[in-house]
């Protein structure tokens, strides 16, 4: 197994720029394990393709308004993205340019409020505190959306709705869990009123998720940890579900990583809170997740790599070949996979 193998051609002007008026008009594409062609669908056609019994697992982080845009001393550019709070009233953080994150030195936010680095981490993360207010009111009137680094545009307001799920709840993400974002709250309630479950977890999305594998043999790449959380009524819910003979399905690569790490090896899944570096690619086998719904991912990524463990690499390639030619829209604000596992 090498990078290469999970690699394709995409060009520019399919990468979704903006999201559609509509978040269910989205386009689904269904990828079964047997090698019938591929089916396309609208993404408002999901709940008829749930059976009733089968449980429904959806990842309800919020994005924070992460990226603060700064000035240097000098008067250069800069800018914060904060990732999560430190143990103390600090912040882990990355930024750019490197230079003006070392320690001791500060980034003016407005007038009153500064960033101030305080120690250099490991793998280009920086540990910050603010000056002169507070994260919190920092983030409230001068926090942007992190949109991912593929759309080419300044963060909207509109964003500030879009690039979150509709049933997003504690904050804590910098990237959205973005299968979730074709979702309206009628399209829930059809699902339900069809007959399945749907139930919920937190895992919070870090900058990890955008960073490309390097290393030629996949198994090399660093993945980054990620805190989630497993309520003991999902845990139940999957326990009820499984036993009745049902399915689970995963909205998401983070619902599966949270789900597959949590899991025993009899696919019993443990409630709590813990962080995942779990690497999933081919070969792997799933103890709790059977479906996923899911974006169209970036070439050479873990998250390309996750998908293919499920539904097996050529048949995975195929279905992306297939959306390329289809005129897919791809990436964070683009359109869906099903993928039915075996």
């Amino acid at each position: 197994m090498r990078t290469a193998d999970f690699d394709y051609h995409l060009p520019p002007e399919l990468i979704a720029q903006q999201p559609l008026a509509e978040r269910t008009a989205s386009r689904l594409l269904v990828v079964r394990p047997d090698p019938a062609a591929f089916e396309d669908r609208r993404f408002s056609d999901l709940p008829s393709l749930i059976p009733p019994g089968d449980l429904l697992v959806l990842n309800t982080t919020r994005v924070r308004p992460a990226r603060l845009l700064g000035t240097r001393p000098g008067g250069g550019p800069a800018e914060v993205l904060l990732i999560h709070p430190s143990t103390d009233d600090s912040w882990v953080a990355m930024g750019k340019p490197g230079s003006a994150l070392r320690p001791g030195k500060r980034i003016r936010l407005d007038q009153r409020i500064e960033v101030e680095t305080i120690e250099i981490l490991d793998e280009g993360y920086r540990r910050v505190r603010f000056v002169g207010g507070t994260a919190e009111e920092a983030l409230e009137r001068l926090g942007r959306m992190p949109l991912p680094p593929y759309i080419n545009r300044e963060a909207e307001s509109a964003d500030r709705e879009r690039y979150q799920t509709v049933y997003a709840e504690r904050e804590g993400s910098v990237a959205a869990p973005t299968a979730g974002l074709h979702f309206s709250e009628r399209l829930l309630h059809q699902v339900e009123q069809r007959g399945a479950g749907v139930a919920r977890l937190d895992l919070e999305v870090g900058p990890g998720t955008f960073r490309p594998v390097e290393a030629e043999d996949p198994t090399a790449h660093p993945m980054h940890p990620e805190r989630f959380e497993i309520p003991e009524a999902l845990a139940a819910s999957i326990a009820a579900t499984r036993k009745a003979g049902g399915r689970i399905w995963a909205v998401g690569t983070t619902v599966v990583r949270a789900l597959e790490s949590a899991a025993e090896a009899d696919g019993t899944v443990r409630p709590g809170r813990a962080d995942t570096r779990m690497l999933i690619l081919p070969g792997y086998q799933f103890r709790v997740v059977n479906h996923l719904i899911t974006n169209f991912h970036l070439p050479r990524s873990t998250l390309v790599m996750l998908v293919a463990a499920l539904a097996g690499t050529e048949r995975v390639m195929a279905a992306y070949r297939h959306a390329v030619a289809a005129r897919y829209r791809f990436y964070s604000y683009g359109d869906a996979m099903l993928v039915l596992g075996r």
